[in-house]
C-alpha cells in the first residue's frame, strides 16, 4: 500500500509522518505543492491521498480534483471550510474533509486510511425497491471503498444473504414491496446474531417512531431519508466499528489466544447447549481427541517458542482440514478437539486417520528447522450421555492409541 501526502505546513506533515508510522504499514511519498504531486502521481499508484485544500501553486483546492480525476480516495485537510466550499467538496466524491484543528484531526485522518483499507473486504448488501435511492446509497459506500451488492426488495436481499454468508452489513428500507424493511431484520435476527452482521434502516416516513422500532426489531442504527453525506459515513463508520469490537470482544472470550482454533470453553458452552436438541432430533455426534506425540521433548530440546510455532501451524493445518464443516478446538497444551455433527465415530476415523497420515509425512517448519510431529487420536461417538462423558470416552481412546505406540486413531467401544 502506498500513501500520498500533500502538505505544505512542516509541522502538520512531521505529526502525519509520525502517525503513520505508528499506525500504518505502507510506503509514503510527500509532497509540498501541486507540482510536487503532479510528478508522484505520474510515477506512481497511490492507495489514497490525504492532501491539504489550499496549496502554495493552488489555493483553490486544484489538488483534490487532481487526485480524484485518477480516480484515488482522496481525504481533505483544511484550516477552514465555509458551507460552500463544504458542498462542493462533498459533490466531488471525496472521502472525507477534517479540519486542522488539533492533533485527533490527523489521529482521525489516519484512523479513515486504516478503515479504508479494511473496507475492501466488507461486503454490504444495500436493499431498497427504489433504484435512485439504491444507486445514491451505493456512490457514497464505493466512496469508502466497501464492496456493494444491490437488492430491490427485501425477498432478494434474505436470497442474497442466505447465498454471501460474509456480508457484514445490511443497509435496508422500510417500505419495499413483498417483504418489508421490519420484516426482513426480524428474518435476519433469527439467523444471524450482532456478532455476525450489523444492520441500518433507512426510511423517507414521517413516522417518529420508526427509528425505535427499528433498533427494538434488532437493527443497530437508523437514518432518516434525506440524510447528509457526513452523517451516513459516520453512522455506518461508528456501525462496522462497533461491530469490529463486538468480534473482538468475542474472539476474546471464545477463541484460544495462541492458536485462534475455538476455546474448551466455548467448545463445552455450544455443545451443552445443543446437545438436548441433538439427541432429540438423533443426530449423530462423534469427538475426535488429539494429543500431540511427544510434544514435551519439543519443548525441552527447542524452547516454548518452537513449541508454539508447532502448536501454531499444526492448529492451522486442523483449521484447513476440518474447520470449514466442523468445531476445532484447543482443550490446553498440545491436546485439541474436533467435533462431528452428522459424522458417525467410523466416518469420522476415516478423516482423522488421513489427517494424521498427512501430518506424519509433512514436517512442520520451524526456526529450529524442520520437525517431524505425529498426533494419537482417540474417537468416540455420542450415546443418551452428557459433553463430559463422551469426551472421556474419547480420552480412554486416545489413551489406547499412545498405549499402542503412538501415531494411530482409536475408537471408543460402544
Amino acid at each position: 500500500m502506498r500513501i500520498l501526502v500533500v502538505e505544505d505546513s512542516k509541522v502538520v506533515t512531521r505529526i502525519l509522518q509520525h502517525l503513520i508510522t505508528q499506525e500504518l504499514e505502507c510506503e509514503v511519498d510527500y509532497a509540498e505543492d501541486l507540482a510536487s504531486a503532479k510528478k508522484l502521481l505520474q510515477q506512481h499508484d497511490y492507495f489514497v491521498a490525504i492532501t491539504d485544500l489550499n496549496l502554495p501553486d493552488a489555493a483553490e483546492g486544484e489538488i483534490v480534483k487532481l487526485v480524484l480525476a485518477r480516480q484515488i480516495p482522496c481525504i481533505v485537510l483544511t484550516g477552514s471550510l465555509d458551507g460552500d466550499q463544504r458542498t462542493r467538496l462533498l459533490q466531488l466524491g471525496i472521502v472525507d474533509y477534517i479540519l486542522k484543528e488539533n492533533r485527533f484531526s490527523y489521529e482521525y485522518a489516519v484512523a479513515l486510511v486504516k478503515r479504508l483499507q479494511r473496507n475492501q473486504d466488507v461486503k454490504v448488501l444495500v436493499a431498497d425497491d427504489s433504484m435512485v435511492s439504491r444507486k445514491f446509497v451505493r456512490s457514497l459506500l464505493e466512496q469508502h471503498l466497501y464492496q456493494v451488492i444491490e437488492a430491490d426488495d427485501g425477498l432478494s436481499a434474505w436470497e442474497i444473504l442466505q447465498d454471501q454468508k460474509d456480508i457484514q452489513l445490511l443497509i435496508t428500507d422500510y417500505n419495499m414491496p413483498g417483504l418489508d424493511g421490519f420484516g426482513l431484520i426480524l428474518k435476519v435476527r433469527e439467523q444471524f446474531s450482532r456478532e455476525e452482521l450489523a444492520i441500518i434502516g433507512l426510511s423517507s416516513d414521517d413516522d417518529q417512531s420508526l427509528s425505535a422500532r427499528f433498533i427494538k426489531n434488532g437493527a443497530n442504527d437508523f437514518l432518516q431519508k434525506p440524510f447528509v453525506h457526513e452523517e451516513f459515513h459516520c453512522r455506518v463508520l461508528n456501525t462496522l466499528n462497533s461491530l469490529d469490537m463486538i468480534r473482538k470482544l468475542w474472539e476474546q472470550a471464545n477463541l484460544d489466544y495462541l492458536t485462534s482454533t475455538y476455546s474448551r470453553r466455548y467448545f463445552f458452552d455450544h455443545f451443552e447447549e445443543h446437545l438436548p436438541q441433538i439427541i432429540q432430533k438423533q443426530t449423530t455426534l462423534s469427538v475426535g481427541l488429539l494429543d500431540i506425540d511427544f510434544f514435551k521433548q519439543v519443548n525441552d530440546t527447542y524452547g516454548h517458542d518452537v513449541g508454539d510455532e508447532v502448536l501454531i501451524e499444526f492448529a492451522a493445518r486442523l483449521r484447513h482440514f476440518f474447520g470449514q464443516h466442523f468445531v476445532v478446538a484447543r482443550f490446553g497444551g498440545e491436546e485439541f478437539t474436533i467435533a462431528f455433527k452428522g459424522l458417525t465415530a467410523d466416518k469420522a476415523f476415516v478423516l482423522l486417520d488421513k489427517f494424521r497420515a498427512q501430518l506424519a509425512e509433512l514436517p512442520i517448519r520451524t526456526t529450529a528447522g524442520e520437525l517431524a510431529i505425529t498426533v494419537s487420536i482417540g474417537i468416540a461417538e455420542l450415546v443418551d450421555e452428557s459433553v463430559d462423558m463422551l469426551l472421556q470416552r474419547a480420552d480412554k481412546a486416545l489413551y489406547d492409541a499412545k498405549e499402542s505406540g503412538r501415531n494411530l486413531v482409536c475408537l471408543a467401544p460402544e
